[in-house]
């Protein structure tokens, strides 16, 4: 899973990628600084993974990932580094809108003001534009193919003319339905604004919990809230807050966030908000060598979820032991859940759920 985070010059966007992942890379105060994408990689904290570690007691232990990536700011005007941002965002899964709402004299804004609600709206501006530039070159294409006596499918056509009148619209092509007709038509282009989006308000330690901070997210709510039943609450954090978090040992950290009010980590809760966004799940794997999670799609059949971890196991898949993560825990051991019936045997067309513990059994 790839999250990017993107935003406007100045939005403090690479501070929050050090707190989320624990790096220290170059923060600037103007625009354009940077020069190189920063990439990490940081586990994904499970606390279902910590107790099996306990009762197993493994050689490794392994949790699933996320790839967190920071590259330039937008700036207003300046095409040649938007167009790098664009690029740089067709490697990601999932967007991550950094929007400014602390002040700061010594870090000037690009557009004159701190107002979290008109970036989030020049952010989807950009992305609209990006992609309605390509809808309508993509359409100029399939004219003058088609004078060259080479028609486009009209599926193709179809698609596009519909992504060109959802954009027009003012609208991202993430709140739009494609059938799979559709999908199958779009695949070989990149529309950005397809992509899902969570929103992030980063505010200055004393407006975590202010008056300000709530308007701005109910702002943000009540615009994405014309295109879609599920409008998009964006998360309040402090970046620089997360970035001193990141640093200290596990205690202190915790004390920290005690401190501020808050319970949990905004990487915690921006992972946890992801894996929802993207439809993701973890299933695990226990035993004395390793204790594992596993990302796979919400609605995966126990075949293919094996695939995950080896295609021998997909290709040559028996059956599935299942026993819910809960259920063992209640129980303690995979013996006692096995006499108490908790552990299932299942076919390759049975639906993993989160913290379903696996144990997959093939044949080559």
């Amino acid at each position: 899973m790839k999250l990017a985070l993107m935003g406007i010059s100045n939005s403090g966007r690479t501070t929050i990628f050090n707190g989320l992942t624990g790096q220290d890379a170059a923060t600037a105060c103007y625009a354009g600084a940077e020069t190189k994408p920063n990439v990490a990689v940081v586990k994904v904290p499970d606390h279902r993974i910590d107790q099996l570690a306990c009762v197993f007691k493994p050689k490794k232990i392994t949790y699933a990932t996320v790839e967190y990536m920071d590259y330039l700011g937008l700036t207003k005007g300046d095409a040649e580094q938007n167009g790098k941002v664009i690029d740089f965002l067709k490697n990601a899964d999932a967007l991550v809108y950094v929007l400014r709402g602390f002040d700061d004299e010594h870090v000037a804004h690009p557009l004159g003001g701190v107002d979290p609600v008109r970036d989030f709206d020049t952010l989807e501006t950009e992305l609209l534009i990006f992609d309605l530039d390509l809808t309508e070159k993509r359409l100029l294409h399939m004219e003058e193919a088609a004078r060259r006596g080479k028609p486009p499918h009209k599926d193709e056509r179809s698609a596009v003319l519909a992504c060109k009148e959802t954009l027009e619209k003012g609208m991202p092509l993430r709140c739009m339905e494609f059938d799979e007709t559709q999908k199958l038509a779009l695949k070989h282009l990149t529309f950005i604004s397809s992509l899902p989006v969570m929103a992030v308000i980063n505010v200055a330690e004393c407006d975590l919990k202010s008056e300000r901070s709530s308007a701005w997210q109910e702002a943000i709510r009540e615009r994405t809230g014309r295109f879609t039943l599920d409008p998009m609450t964006p998360i309040v954090l402090s970046g620089k807050s997360e970035m001193e978090i990141a640093r200290l040992p596990r205690e202190e950290a915790a004390e920290f966030l005690k401190d501020l009010g808050v319970d949990v980590s905004a990487r915690e809760r921006m992972i946890k908000e992801s894996y929802q966004m993207l439809g993701l799940i973890s299933f695990l794997t226990v035993g004395e060598d390793e204790v594992r999670a596993w990302t796979i799609r919400n609605g995966t059949e126990a075949r293919t979820a094996a695939g995950k971890i080896h295609t021998d196991l997909e290709r040559g898949f028996i059956r599935a032991e299942v026993v819910s993560y809960d259920d063992f825990i209640g129980v303690g051991s995979l013996a006692a859940a096995r006499a108490k019936g908790l552990l299932r045997l299942e076919g390759k067309t049975y639906i993993v759920r989160d913290g379903d513990i696996i144990d997959f059994r093939f044949s080559v």
